[in-house]
C-alpha cells in the first residue's frame, strides 16, 4: 500500500484520516471468500460496510445518514481506491450504494431521502442504478423504456440491461422516457422498489468478473407520483450529474487495482530466481516497473484533480472523462505487466493478478467506454477553443 499520495494538496486532514483508518480496517476485515455465492457475498459486504460506517460516505445529508451535507467526491474516491486494492467486490458494493442512491442524494425530496438514504448508509437496503438498455448504453439518451402518466402515478413498460445489483437490490433508480421533448429532454427518473408488481428480473448475466448483474423487465409497473425524482423531463440531466460524481470514482478504483498489481509485481520480481539472480535484476524488468509506477502516479493525479475540482463546485465533465479514460486504460496495462512477471502462475485461476486481470477489464466499458470518454474530452476541448476565438 502506497501512502505518499495521501499528503498531496488535494486532500484535507479528514481525508487523510479516512484513508488511513479504512486501510487498517480493510486489512483486518476483508477476507478472501471468493468461493462463496456471489449474491450472498455482496449482501454481506454491503451490511459489513454499513455496520462499519463506511457507507455514510456514499450518501449526502447528515440528517439522512451521510457524513456530510454534500457528496464528498474525494472521500468516495479514496474509499474506492483502498477497497479496490484489497477486494474488488467490496469496492463494487460500496460504489453501487453510492451510484444507486446518488440521484436521491442530489435531487430527492426530503421524504424520498428520509425513506431511502438512511438504509443505504446503514447497509440494510441495497441500491441500483437502472439506465442502460440493449440499444442505449453508450448513447444513453436513446433509451426506449417508457413511463406514462396514469392517475396519481406512472406506469413503466420496457426493459433495462447490464444493471449492477440486479436481482439483489431493494430499489432501483430507473430512467424512462416520458415524452416532454425529443431525445434527452424527454426522460424522467423514478425510484422503483424491488417488490413493485410488474418489475421482473428477466435474466441474470454472468460476466468476466462475477458480480450481481441482470436484465430487468417492466410490464405495467405502477409507481406513485411521489417516487418521481426531480422535475419531469430532467432525468437525463440527473443521470449525467450522478455519473459525473461516480465516473471519477471509477478512475479511483482503477488506481487501486493498479496499486495492488504493482505490489504483486514487486513481490514476484524481487523473489523469482532467474539467471543466477532475481527477475528484478534484469533491465527489462526495471524498465517495466518504472513505466508501471509512472502510470499509477500520473493517473492518480488526474483522478484526484477531478475529485478536488468537483468538491470546489466546478464542472468536471472533461476532467472526469480524462481521469476515467487514463486510469482504466493505464490500470489494464499495469495489470497485464504484472501477469507477465508472474509468468504461468499469473494465469492460474484465482491467483491475485489473474483476478485483477478479470476485474479491471469491465472498467474500460462501464460508466462510459473509453471511446465515449474520448468523444466527451474532444467535445469539451473544441467547445473551449470555440469560446476563446
Amino acid at each position: 500500500m502506497s501512502e505518499e499520495h495521501w499528503d498531496w494538496p488535494f486532500f484535507e486532514d479528514e481525508h487523510r484520516k479516512l484513508a488511513a483508518t479504512l486501510h487498517d480496517w480493510a486489512v483486518g476485515n476483508l477476507v478472501d471468500d471468493t468461493g462463496t455465492d456471489i449474491d450472498d457475498r455482496c449482501r454481506r459486504l454491503v451490511r459489513t460496510l454499513g455496520d462499519a460506517g463506511w457507507l455514510r460516505y456514499a450518501v449526502a445529508g447528515t440528517e439522512f445518514g451521510g457524513c456530510r451535507d454534500q457528496i464528498d467526491t474525494r472521500a468516495i474516491c479514496l474509499a474506492r481506491e483502498i477497497l479496490a486494492e484489497h477486494d474488488a467486490l467490496a469496492d463494487f458494493a460500496f460504489a453501487m450504494q453510492g451510484l444507486g442512491s446518488g440521484a436521491i442524494s442530489l435531487v430527492g425530496t426530503d421524504e424520498q431521502k428520509r425513506h431511502y438514504l438512511p438504509r443505504v448508509a446503514a447497509g440494510t437496503a441495497i441500491a441500483a442504478f437502472a439506465l442502460s438498455e440493449a440499444d442505449a448504453g453508450s448513447d444513453a439518451a436513446a433509451l426506449s423504456c417508457a413511463a406514462r402518466a396514469d392517475g396519481d402515478g406512472f406506469v413503466i413498460d420496457g426493459a433495462k440491461t447490464w444493471i449492477s445489483n440486479g436481482g439483489i437490490a431493494d430499489f432501483y433508480v430507473v430512467f424512462a422516457r416520458t415524452g416532454e421533448a425529443e431525445g434527452a429532454r424527454g426522460i424522467s427518473a423514478f425510484i422503483v422498489d424491488a417488490d413493485t408488481p410488474g418489475l421482473h428480473i428477466a435474466e441474470r448475466i454472468d460476466v468476466i468478473a462475477p458480480h450481481p448483474l441482470a436484465r430487468l423487465r417492466f410490464d405495467g409497473c405502477r409507481v406513485p407520483a411521489t417516487r418521481r425524482l426531480g422535475a419531469a423531463g430532467s432525468g437525463f440531466a440527473i443521470a449525467m450529474r450522478t455519473l459525473d460524481v461516480f465516473r471519477t470514482s471509477v478512475a479511483a478504483a482503477a488506481v487501486g487495482f493498479a496499486r495492488r498489481a504493482m505490489a504483486e509485481a514487486l513481490t514476484r520480481a524481487t523473489s523469482r530466481r532467474m539467471f543466477g539472480g532475481v527477475l528484478a535484476d534484469l533491465q527489462l524488468t526495471r524498465a517495466e516497473l518504472a513505466q508501471m509506477a509512472t502510470t499509477i502516479d500520473s493517473t492518480a493525479l488526474l483522478t484526484y484533480r477531478a475529485a478536488w475540482q468537483r468538491d470546489q463546485g466546478r464542472s468536471v465533465t472533461r476532467e472526469a472523462a480524462m481521469a476515467k479514460m487514463a486510469a482504466t486504460e493505464g490500470a489494464q496495462r499495469v495489470i497485464d505487466a504484472a501477469v507477465q512477471m508472474w509468468g504461468a502462475l499469473g494465469v492460474v485461476h484465482d491467483q491475485p493478478v489473474e483476478r485483477l486481470y478479470r476485474d479491471v477489464r469491465a472498467l474500460r466499458i462501464y460508466e462510459g467506454a473509453t471511446e465515449v470518454q474520448q468523444l466527451i474530452i474532444a467535445r469539451e476541448v473544441l467547445r473551449g477553443a470555440t469560446a476563446a476565438s
